[in-house]
């Protein structure tokens, strides 16, 4: 099994104390407008171990999640790290669908947009469905039950790229930073993002 810590540089966040959890946060505390509906469409790329390895996804936003959302996850985490997080993850109202090309998909428990220098960013996360076989072994994996997605929409098309965590998990490492921890191969790259208008 290979395992990957991501942090800043590589995906989804900045080392964050306590207070910070920067992925949930992801920008000003004010709330978010109401997109009309907004989806992307994207090729994944395996990393590491997984390298060589494609398929296609799909991201619709029908809503992003407001400061009160924000504030609920992190709570959540404070009172009962991942396992409450998670929870609270699970009673949440989709805020939209993200699913390989193709199947319905998983619901987008939480999403975010902020305002970059180039355009802007969107970071999402979604529970991770657990399949039977997977449950039925038992093993590591189970414990990481969140899927994340992070898009840098350029104003150049052609700049605008991505990751995936396929499943993690938020954690405190040994230097008191919140981290979320990729299982598995770590982060897959999106390419050929597009926005659909």
């Amino acid at each position: 099994m290979f395992k990957k810590t991501v942090r800043a540089a590589l995906i989804l966040m900045a080392t964050l104390s306590t207070p910070g959890l920067l992925l949930l946060a992801a920008g000003s505390a004010h709330a978010q407008e109401k997109p009309k509906s907004e989806r992307f469409t994207a090729r994944a790329r395996g990393q590491n171990t997984a390298s060589g390895k494609l398929f296609s996804v799909e991201i619709t936003i029908d809503s992003y999640s407001t400061p009160a959302d924000q504030k609920t996850l992190i709570d959540a985490f404070q009172s009962g790290g991942h396992d409450a997080l998670g929870k609270a993850l699970s009673k949440m109202d989709s805020k939209g669908r993200v699913a390989p090309t193709g199947p319905v998909g998983y619901k987008v428990a939480y999403v975010r947009t902020f305002t970059t220098e180039n355009g802007r960013r969107i970071r999402l996360i979604t529970d991770r469905p657990i399949k039977v076989g997977e449950a039925y072994a038992g093993g590591r994996s189970n414990d990481y039950d969140l899927s994340a997605i992070e898009l840098n929409v350029n104003t150049d098309p052609k700049k605008t790229d991505g990751a995936l965590i396929v499943a993690g998990k938020f954690k405190v490492d040994k230097d008191g930073q919140i981290i979320f921890e990729s299982y598995g191969s770590g982060p897959w790259k999106l390419t050929n993002i597009i926005e659909w208008k």
